[in-house]
């Protein structure tokens, strides 16, 4: 396995690869790499020749007060794990690799960046849509896979690629959690022991919705009610937001449309977590 820092390098490597007809599959990421992200490497493995994983701690996406400069970072490890999971390249550029002095393009998506996460974290979005813009560029991938646990940044990722006519497929993977029910993430390793506790209540909540649904519950605001008072019984949790929304446009609905979201942000502690429930009744 290598490491590449330089998006010529990558560009050189991608171009080799093409020639020889070869497909490549790409898992964008921070870093800090757990399950979660293995699902996607191994997905990657078994469906493309050759496997590129990201590890860019992306300054874009991140507010002024928010945790860049805390976010954890240890490449070693993480390029232990991808080499682990048959990962051909970590790609692994620096800031000014990225976004070079006079940098000055960004990529701003309406409407689904609108609620959920994108209306917490003004700008976020914008962070997310330009480098993920910029690693399918430099890595050309045939296929991309990202996790269900950020579900508006999937459907987000999604649309861009569709909205721009990109040539490329991109594959959402399931929500990996821990055995008590808690989803996994890089941020879990902010949490002390009481906190790490208090966390699953989380995942209670999303299963309460789940079971909700399943029983065929259809009253948006019976769901986001159920959902709030779970959470609201753990004293260590601020709910940023509870809400059930359409899985095309990530839109508050009143009932509940054949494909949505029920999607949570809650802060535990100083530790801002998120979790959903995705359903199709087609």
């Amino acid at each position: 396995m290598e490491i590449i820092t330089t998006v010529a390098e990558m560009k050189d490597r991608v171009r080799a690869w093409k020639e020889e007809g070869l497909t490549i599959g790409l898992t964008p990421t921070m870093g800090a790499l757990h399950e979660g992200h293995m699902s996607l490497m191994e997905a990657a493995r078994k469906e493309c020749d050759k496997v590129v994983a990201s590890v860019f701690v992306n300054p874009l996406q991140f507010g002024p007060d928010e945790d860049y400069d805390n976010y954890p970072r240890d490449l070693e490890r993480d390029a232990a794990i991808a080499e682990s999971k048959g990962v051909d390249v970590v790609f692994h550029p620096s800031v000014e690799e990225m976004y070079p002095e006079n940098y000055n393009t960004y990529v701003v998506m309406e409407t689904l960046t609108d609620t959920l996460c994108g209306a917490s974290r003004p700008g976020h979005f914008r962070g997310v849509c330009t480098v993920v813009n910029k690693l399918f560029n430099i890595v050309q991938p045939n296929k991309a896979f990202f996790g269900q646990k950020d579900a508006q940044q999937l459907a987000i990722i999604m649309r861009m690629v569709s909205d721009l006519n990109m040539n490329l497929e991109v594959i959402g993977c399931p929500i990996v959690r821990e055995d008590d029910g808690l989803a996994k993430s890089s941020r879990n390793t902010y949490l002390s022991d009481e906190e790490r506790t208090a966390a699953l209540c989380l995942s209670r909540a999303i299963f309460k919705a789940q079971e909700m649904i399943e029983g065929g519950e259809r009253d948006s605001a019976t769901i986001a009610k159920a959902v709030t008072n779970t959470i609201e019984e753990e004293p260590l949790a601020k709910i940023d937001y509870v809400e059930v929304v359409n899985l095309g446009n990530m839109q508050p609905v009143e009932t509940l449309p054949e494909s949505g979201l029920v999607a949570i942000a809650v802060y535990i502690g100083s530790t801002r977590l998120i979790d959903n429930y995705l359903y199709n009744f087609e």
